[in-house]
Formats: structure tokens, sequence, C-alpha cells
């Protein structure tokens, strides 16, 4: 198939990286390979590229440098947030939203852990949360924006009930802390990001959603956050992930982070318009039901089912259109599971079989949209 006719609407699962981003990376393989812990002149030049970078990262989110800690993706950022925390607090809970992504389930499984129920739009309730919330609950983590159905959640209105608490609490005599953690990838190009203003104290970030390498990344861990390393070595990160920093993809991330804040609000206008062009003339047919909130969504998403309709045979009938879409997250699809994050807003089984998401991104366009949608009506 000819590769310039097919139409990527996948972005929630991979962007592909900026060809000037990946450019500039090379050059950092190519003249900066020093390891930054040395004492000699281009290690300087090498540690002053990776400070620099912190610096960019941190000025974006209008945080301290020192709280910028570079990963290898989103995964192992979601793990240090959640496993650093309550390796710190024996004995303590947490509580995880149940449209959370996998790499906040999985290890949130290993603790002491409680399920925040949402609503049939994906939109977490305060008052069923605050129930939740016992003595020793020490960690609350909830997605900024799903990666499935794009649901956007209040996380200032979180921020605010655990304030409430933590004032209870002292007036207890309680000084456990109750830190409020989010998985921000799939929001750094359309969201505000600043953590003063969402209330949290730990964000996860993902270079490889915002146009960056894979395997990048960072976790924001507001100052004085008490959180223990996973990975052991040489202390790098402010002893929060030992081992010699991988400079161009730290230095890729960072300008991807650059660009994504720079063209965020044109950018958001011009998905926005695609997405409710898109949602509008899926609504006209009866058998298509979108999934998750229409209002508290984000500029990129469109999660819909069909009536009657595999989502497996609509992918690949598609796919052979030269047009991609996906059944949900990517990590779901390899292991050819239901979705957890349909299931939690009561889709039943066959209607989580129905559904499609499709992701926009920086190249699509309403063309793109207008050549799906006749493809997709003499499919169903």
């Amino acid at each position: 198939m000819n590769k310039s006719r097919s139409i990527y609407l996948d972005y929630a699962a991979a962007t592909p990286i900026d060809p000037d981003i990946l450019n500039q990376m090379d050059q950092i393989y190519l003249n900066h390979f020093y390891n930054p812990s040395e004492i000699y002149q281009e290690s300087l030049k090498a540690k002053n590229i990776l400070e620099q970078s912190r610096y960019d990262v941190a000025h974006i989110l209008e945080v301290k440098a020192s709280e910028i800690i570079f990963v290898g993706g989103g995964t192992e950022a979601n793990n240090l947030a959640i496993s650093g925390i309550m390796q710190n607090f024996k004995g303590s809970n947490l509580l995880v939203s149940a449209i959370e992504h996998d790499s906040i389930l999985k290890p949130a499984e290993q603790y002491n852990h409680k399920i925040i129920p949402v609503n049939n739009q994906g939109i977490i309730e305060i008052d069923k949360l605050e129930k939740l919330i016992d003595q020793k609950t020490v960690l609350i983590s909830v997605i900024l924006a799903n990666n499935e159905i794009g649901v956007i959640q209040d996380l200032r209105l979180i921020s605010g009930l655990i304030n409430k608490i933590l004032s209870k609490r002292l007036k207890n005599g309680n000084n456990l802390p109750l830190y409020l953690h989010t998985d921000a990838c799939q929001a750094v190009n359309y969201l505000n990001l600043k953590p003063a203003s969402l209330g949290v104290d730990l964000m996860t970030l993902n270079g490889s959603k915002i146009y960056g390498p894979k395997q990048s990344g960072a976790l924001y861990v507001k100052n004085n956050t008490k959180i223990k390393a996973l990975i052991l070595g040489g202390g790098q990160e402010n002893n929060l992930r030992s081992g010699s920093e991988n400079l161009a993809n730290i230095y890729g991330f960072c300008l991807a982070i650059k660009k994504a804040h720079q063209i965020k609000e044109e950018e958001s206008r011009r998905t926005i318009q695609i997405r409710d062009y898109l949602i509008r003339q899926l609504s006209l047919n009866p058998r298509i039901k979108i999934n998750g909130s229409l209002t508290k969504r984000i500029a990129n998403n469109i999660n819909f089912r069909i009536d009657g309709v595999d989502n497996e045979w609509l992918i690949l009938k598609l796919d052979q259109q030269g047009i991609m879409v996906a059944s949900g997250s990517a990590c779901n699809a390899a292991k050819e599971e239901l979705s957890h994050v349909l299931k939690a807003i009561n889709l039943s089984d066959d209607e989580v079989r129905n559904s499609i998401r499709i992701t926009l991104g920086r190249k699509t366009t309403l063309e793109d949209i207008k050549k799906l949608l006749k493809i997709l009506n003499k499919l169903i």
C-alpha cells in the first residue's frame, strides 16, 4: 500500500518524532556522548545541557528545577510515583481511579489500595471519593486526561478535598501526608500543566506522546515529598533515578514539551474543530454512541461504539483501506483483554467489543476525517 495515502488516527498510542527534534538529538549523540557525572570539560558541557533541559521543563511547569526527575518514560514515572511513595509509608493505603493506565493499576496492586469509581461519563464523583479516604490514606492517583475515552478530571476539586482532609488530620494529631499524583501523559499537548494550579504533588510526563523520543519523560516531585528511589546506584536525578543519563533523549523530551507548550492553544482550537465535526457526523447514525463525557473531553479524543459491529473486524477493514485506528489502550490490545476503562463506565462486554478509539494529531486534517467517514459508512 502506498504509505502516502495512509491516515494515522492513533496518536494516543504513539506520536511520530518531530524531524527537527530528531536532528538535534543526533547532534547530542554524536558530539555530547560524554558522561555528565565526570569533571573534565566535555562532560561539564554535557552536564550543562542536562541541567538546562531540566530548567526549561521546570520553567514551562512553573516549578523548581530540583523538582524535575528525568525518567525513561511514562510507565517508569508512574511506577516511581506509586511505589516510591508507598514504600516510604508502610501500613498506609492509596486510592487510584478505575480508569487509570495499567502502569498505575499494576503497581497499586502491590499495596493496600482502593479503586475510585467513575460515573457513566467517566467522571469521578467527589462525594464517593471522600468516603474512600481514611486516616491511613497517603496517596491518591487520578489521571488528568484518560488515554482511552479522553475524559478530563477536575484535579483542582480533588486537591481542595485533600486540603480539607489534611486540616482535619492535623487537628486530630495525624501527621500522615496525603499526596495527589496525576498521570498527565495525554494532557501535555492540550491542557494546563502547572502543578500549582492543578494542586498536585506528583505529575507524570511522557515524551512519546508529544512528538519526542520514546522511553523519555519526567516525574514532577514537589519539594519535601517523601519518596524513595526504585532504581539504585550512582544517585543521579536527585537520588531518585540512578544510571547514566540518556542525554539525547532528555534533550529531545525537553524540545518536545517546549514546542507543545508554544503551539498548545492554536493546536487545541484546530483539533477541537475536527473532533467536534467527527462527533456530529457519527451522532447522525442511531447505531453509534459516543463513550465518555462530551463536555469534559480532551481535544483529540473520540471513542464510540457501533451497535452490532465487532471492533477488531472494523479495525482490520479500515487498515486495509489505509486508516489506522484502535480499540483502546495499546496495552489492553496486546493482551487481548476487554478495556477496564470501558467496563468502568458500565458498558456491557458486547458494547466494549463494539468500541473504537480515534485520536487526532498534528497531521490530522478535516479531509482525513471525511475520508474516514466515507469508508466507515460503507463498512457498517
